[in-house]
């Protein structure tokens, strides 16, 4: 999952910011004769002028999120957390929407309607959350929030020289009153009956356990001191390093066991067993929002459910073949436990996992020609995540800074070495680095004709739904010939659709969590240790995980459409190229220009 940008979207407050879409398909289907007026370049100067404003107050308003672009210029600050400044930010996000709404759409190119469109659905999704204070007190998730975010952070901010540094620094003395504040917002929750779960938050005190040992030094916040930039003098190097372990031991350290002290002492007391939404204050209408921003699509929980049911069947079906394949005899579960505890499925080492990880990396960029006519530049790395994560914690993507100062990085679980399996490998990395995430975030940054803000979308259904799908074209080039290895591609393909079953099931029709987890490991044969983990993310992130298996299957319904509309004259490359090269779109807009490129292509 593409999880720096999930991460900071979620802890501040706007993660349906980039996902959903309503009005925009009854705009979008409109006549083409309604826009054959001349495009007006002074209607597309105003626009742009509009989106270049809106992406400069947020590079200041959130100054994480500018250093995640590349945008150093904030990186002295962190976000203002108060509730005056979350006001202030919810009344521009009114203002930016009024603006837009007032552009004339019929005066602008096709290029620059589809970004009003979208600029418009970003600032609705934003003003529709503003009316559900509860959830967006939400802080603190399995996946991470406040307690994870300074540390995730600072893997993407430069130490190259003495004033980044100093950047650096200034920071971690701004750390402690930006956590005051978030306790603050959680503190507000509780007042409103909106509080993580219990099984959630005994994650989140792990994980701050994990980030302050002893020594800190040994911790995640002093990695950037060792890292320090080589054109920085050695003297220089040893007063930056005492003045980070001092920052660490007497500003950040202490914010966060304040964090963890107000977690036990006034939040868990207030922790229900049960995080579904369905049990708190208007859960109900607030899920079904979240689904609707997750999904981009219409289409309602019960609807989703069976989806997942039918589409788990299908691939368990084809799970069983596979094991027969491999000689097996006996049934399925004792499959599973075979190959999940006989030790030549496994490496012997984090590192010697993190190089098989980089060995998967490099023999598929061997084969993407094949399936894209024109690649990124953008490189990428496979690295070893934060130990603070856990050993039970999923493999995740952080995306390239916008400028091409920062590429891509593929992050593997290597605390988790014993339990990652080599069958599930391939896949794995198919679907967060290449061709997946990696492959369509660096194509959209190097957009340069798009607003930066399409540059960056993050809609869930269509960037998690592409990195499924391209879980699948592993068939094409090869990286499944053996049979374990596409068993763990079923297998993960599997999860995903049963997702759609348990995060429904969890959040609209009463299941338990301790179902929820049966479901999974029974239908899916994924260990239960990593099952309870993900159930404990979908009770964090409501509606998150429907995105993968909605977007996979709309991707594989436009290749089958433009396969039988342009017969042999289809070509997979530059279907591959039409779907990555518009940044990432809500579903019903990419339907409707995949649409245009079959007709386009029908022409040439």
């Amino acid at each position: 999952m593409k999880r720096a940008l999930h991460c900071a979207l979620s802890l501040w407050g706007k993660a349906g910011e980039w996902a959903g879409v309503r009005a925009l398909a009854l705009l979008l289907l409109l006549p083409l004769a309604t826009f054959a007026a001349t495009p007006d370049p002074a209607e597309s100067k105003t626009l742009h002028a509009l989106f270049d404003r809106a992406w400069e107050e947020r590079a200041r308003d959130y100054p994480e999120f500018a250093t995640f672009q590349g945008d150093l210029r904030y990186n002295d600050r962190l976000t203002d957390e108060s509730f005056a400044a979350r006001d202030a930010r919810d009344a521009k996000a009114r203002e930016w929407l009024a603006e837009a709404r007032k552009i004339h759409r019929d005066r602008l190119g096709e290029a620059d309607r589809v970004s009003l469109d979208l600029f418009i659905h970003n600032q609705e999704d934003q003003v529709e959350e503003q009316a559900f204070p509860g959830p967006r007190t939400m802080l603190v998730g399995a996946l991470g929030g406040a307690q994870s975010f300074f540390a995730n952070l600072l893997q993407a901010t430069p130490v190259a020289s003495v004033k980044e540094v100093e950047q650096l620094l200034a920071r971690m003395a701004a750390y402690p009153k930006q956590m005051d504040q978030n306790i603050e917002r959680l503190r507000e929750g509780v007042t409103l009956g909106w509080v993580a779960p219990r099984p959630v938050l005994e994650r989140v005190l792990a994980q701050i356990d994990d980030e302050l040992p002893a020594d800190v030094e040994k911790g995640p916040f002093f990695e950037p001191f060792s890292k320090l930039g080589p054109d920085i003098p050695a003297a220089e190097q040893t007063r930056l390093r005492a003045a980070g372990k001092r920052a660490i031991e007497q500003s950040v350290a202490p914010a966060l066991r304040k964090l963890r002290a107000f977690l036990v002492a006034e939040y868990m007391p207030k922790a229900p067993e049960s995080g579904a939404m369905l049990n708190y204050p208007d859960g109900q209408r607030v899920y079904e929002m979240q689904v609707r921003h997750n999904t981009t699509t219409s289409l309602k929980p019960a609807d989703i459910h069976a989806l997942g049911l039918r589409e788990l069947a299908r691939i368990r079906a084809e799970m069983e073949d596979v094991m027969r394949r491999t000689g097996f005899t006996g049934d399925f579960a004792a499959f599973v436990h075979y190959i999940e505890t006989d030790p030549k499925f496994f490496h012997t080492s984090p590192e010697a996992l993190v190089a098989g990880y980089r060995d998967i990396a490099k023999r598929i960029d061997a084969q993407l020609p094949t399936l894209f006519a024109e690649l990124p530049r953008m490189p990428y790395g496979v690295r070893a995540m934060p130990a603070f994560m856990g050993p039970n914690a999923a493999e995740y993507y952080d995306g390239p800074a916008l400028d091409g100062s920062r590429g891509g990085w593929f992050n593997a679980n290597a605390v988790g070495w014993k339990t990652r399996a080599k069958w599930g490998m391939v896949t794995l990395t198919m679907h967060e680095a290449v061709p997946g995430h990696h492959l369509q975030v660096a194509r959209a940054a190097e957009l340069k004709d798009l607003p930066r803000f399409r540059r960056d979308a993050g809609y869930t259904a269509y960037v998690e739904g592409w990195a499924v799908y391209a879980e699948t074209l592993g068939r094409r080039i090869g990286m499944y010939d053996d049979p374990y290895d596409l068993f763990g591609h079923l297998q993960w393909q599997a999860f995903r659709a049963a997702r759609l079953v348990v995060d429904t099931g969890l959040h609209s029709m009463g299941w338990s969590r301790q179902r929820a987890i049966d479901f999974l490991v029974e239908r899916t044969g994924t260990d239960r240790a990593f099952v309870s983990q993900e159930v404990d993310r979908y009770v964090s992130d409501p509606g998150q995980a429907l995105g993968y298996m909605i977007g996979k299957l709309k991707i594989d319904e436009l290749r089958d459409r433009a396969r039988a509309r342009l017969g042999d004259g289809f070509d997979l490359r530059r279907f591959h190229n039409a779907v990555i090269d518009n940044g990432a779109l809500p579903l019903d807009v990419l339907d409707r220009l995949i649409d245009d490129w079959i007709a386009k292509e029908q022409a040439r």
